[in-house]
């Protein structure tokens, strides 16, 4: 089993689920079943297992949001302290015009809807978090009549910001993630944003578009999970010489120019190595130019892997279209290096290569297209984090 975040499903001879647990590492977690020592009433169920389901999740916390779900839909016998336990956490989806989501521990009798109970609340605060990020939504008491800061970045709405039945398809959207159907989500979405691609409503297309890559990133299976086999898959689409086993990925964030900067994260075997993630605050462009901050975050990452003689990546992943790699390319060679360098252009999710003008045009998903995805989701993540942080330390220096 992968040492991955992920649920796990132990079944009966007869093939029924009998305990559904979450794990952070899900080969850790299922050999300590297999333990010489457990409780008698482990020991019991251990006994009854004849086979053992997972699924991978991107996070702990969104495992916990599965397990939760999953637990609801199957009632495993083993797992009947989690159904009928009062004291664990839930979320609570009041019943207004603009609802209201937050955890808590009770449940009364007044119109809302309650999802859970979930076994550890600080995990599904940081779920709540990632939901948050791609489907904004309303968490305090009364609907703000200005911007507070939740909405000054995009995470709530406020009074006149957004409609009643706009909102009601967002919190939708996010009873769906609870609901443990977000490949039912994804497909809605996928309708949506082909309508809207045809209206010519390109904007709302591209928000639609994020989503559903984030959706993807939530749900990951065991089918698109094996690291070897999305290395050979990139080595063989990008004509590499060798297996791309460091990966680095470089992204730029900024609204209007404002609090610019750039992130740099690495991936190891196809997983994130974040003890060597760096970011940039821009320094040397003030005006909006994409393209002077990735020269210049370019320029002073590998200037310092040069300088302190450290090894270079075998690939490094720009986000943008070709005139983005181009870019890049040049700042590398003025560095003397020597590095194989692509990017994915954003709209269509095209990749491009050195030397080929015409980009990679992938019709359907690869476990290649699959690594570049989850590379440059995650350069776009942080370095939209490390953003906003600039931009509250602005506010609160005000």
């Amino acid at each position: 089993m992968p040492e991955a975040p992920g649920v796990y499903l132990f079944k009966d001879a007869a093939g029924k689920i009998i305990y559904i647990g979450k794990a952070k590492s899900l080969k850790k977690r299922v050999q300590f079943y297999f333990s010489r020592f457990l409780a008698s009433k482990t020991q019991a169920m251990v006994a009854q297992i004849a086979d053992i389901e997972y699924k991978l999740c991107q996070t702990e916390s969104l495992a916990l949001l599965l397990e939760a779900s999953l637990v609801h839909k199957h009632k495993p016998k083993y797992n009947i302290s989690l159904r009928d336990d009062k004291s664990f956490p839930l979320v609570k989806i009041t019943k207004e015009d603009f609802p209201v989501i937050y955890i808590t521990r009770k449940k009364t009798e007044d119109g809302s809807r309650y999802f859970g109970p979930y076994t550890n609340a600080g995990l599904l605060r940081e779920a709540l978090r990632i939901i948050r990020k791609h489907f904004p939504y309303r968490s305090c008491e009364r609907l703000p009549q200005e911007a507070c800061m939740y909405s000054q970045i995009g995470l709530a709405p406020y009074a006149g910001q957004t409609t009643k039945e706009e909102y009601a398809k967002t919190v939708e959207n996010i009873c769906l993630i609870l609901e443990g159907k977000t490949e039912y989500l994804m497909k809605k979405l996928a309708q949506e944003m082909n309508f809207k691609s045809q209206e010519q409503s390109f904007e709302e297309a591209a928000k639609i578009r994020d989503q559903i890559n984030a959706l993807s990133a939530i749900t990951k299976t065991t089918t698109d999970f094996n690291a070897q086999d999305e290395l050979e898959d990139l080595k063989k689409l990008l004509k590499l010489n060798k297996l791309p086993i460091k990966i680095e990925a470089i992204d730029i964030s900024n609204i209007s120019g404002k609090e610019a900067c750039g992130s740099m994260v690495s991936f190891y075997r196809g997983k994130p190595d974040k003890n060597n993630y760096r970011r940039f605050r821009i320094k040397t462009v003030e005006k909006i130019d994409d393209y002077g901050m990735i020269r210049e975050v370019v320029r002073r990452r590998y200037s310092r892997v040069k300088k302190e003689n450290l090894p270079l990546p075998d690939l490094i992943l720009i986000d943008g279209g070709r005139s983005h790699l181009l870019t890049a390319e040049k700042e590398i060679k003025k560095l003397g290096l020597r590095v194989v360098i692509a990017s994915i252009a954003k709209d269509r999710e095209n990749i491009y290569v050195q030397n080929q003008a015409a980009p990679l045009k992938l019709i359907c998903d690869t476990p290649a297209l699959n690594l570049i995805r989850r590379v440059r989701d995650e350069a776009h993540r942080f370095a939209v984090k490390y953003h906003h942080l600039l931009r509250r330390k602005k506010v609160i220096g005000k």
